[in-house]
């Protein structure tokens, strides 16, 4: 029998990367020692791209940004791992244009790295973050259907439930909140996706972002915006051997969430 490997995952809302470099991004990616690392807002284009973003030892790094706006959302995946075959669309224009994708097939499973939309701006971005919702998971579920494992992970910019945010009575009518937003993580649970930390640690309250204001992380107002979310075979056939949320690392507005996988 083939002996297992375990896999170390990470995903991490930089909010800028070479705002992120500045606070030490590169001391705490080594730290964190992934096997993937997924990395959301990275705020860039490509001719803006160092060596020393591009080219960590021992990585391979792939980039999706924004055509219609510079300085704007944008992906990366920094992979040890070899994947058969990448994408960044779904094939929907409107979504694709903002960079917000990287799927990668490791033949085991698809990994997705996602920045869902923010939807705070206005009714506008709030109907667009809905799309988009709408969208991926028709677009992921193609895949789930045929049979695939399919990891999710990401900021999906909404709180779940009471227990992932610290003031949920005085945000239930902000957007990352609202009744409507919860109820795509909702749909997504009951279509067989499984909320990794969540599945682990039902009662434990902790937190993935912060505002900059008010002190907010120092006094730990925060939410829990950033999931690893996997299809419920994944969980079925004993791969999660742990999730987490790091706390201990800053440098964003977010810190990295993980999960660890044995396959």
């Amino acid at each position: 029998m083939p002996k297992k490997k375990k896999i170390k995952l990470i995903s991490w809302n930089v909010n800028g990367i070479r705002a992120a470099i500045k606070k030490d991004f590169f001391k705490s990616f080594k730290k964190m020692d992934a096997d993937i690392f997924a990395m959301q807002e990275t705020k860039i284009q490509d001719s803006q791209l160092t060596d020393e973003m591009k080219n960590i030892s021992g990585y391979k790094s792939f980039w999706s940004h924004a055509t219609v706006k510079k300085g704007y959302s944008g992906v990366c995946t920094y992979t040890r791992m070899e994947p058969k075959a990448i994408n960044f669309n779904i094939g929907e224009p409107k979504f694709d244009n903002e960079g917000r994708i990287i799927e990668m097939d490791f033949d085991d499973f698809i990994f997705f790295n996602v920045y869902f939309p923010n939807g705070q701006m206005s009714e506008e971005r709030l109907q667009y973050k809905l799309d988009f919702y709408e969208n991926f998971f028709k677009y992921a579920d193609e895949h789930k259907n045929q049979g695939r494992s399919l990891i999710i992970t990401g900021d999906y910019n909404t709180a779940h439930n009471e227990i992932d945010l610290k003031n949920p009575k005085a945000n239930e009518n902000n957007s990352g909140f609202l009744r409507i937003e919860r109820d795509w993580l909702d749909r997504i649970i009951k279509n067989g996706y499984v909320d990794t930390y969540r599945c682990l640690y039902p009662d434990v309250i902790k937190y993935s972002w912060w505002t900059y204001r008010f002190k907010a992380r120092e006094r730990n107002i925060g939410w829990r915006i950033d999931y690893f979310f996997v299809t419920k075979d994944i969980i079925d056939n004993g791969w999660v051997k742990e999730a987490f949320i790091d706390n201990d690392i800053f440098g964003s507005d977010h810190c990295p969430i993980g999960l660890i996988i044995e396959i």
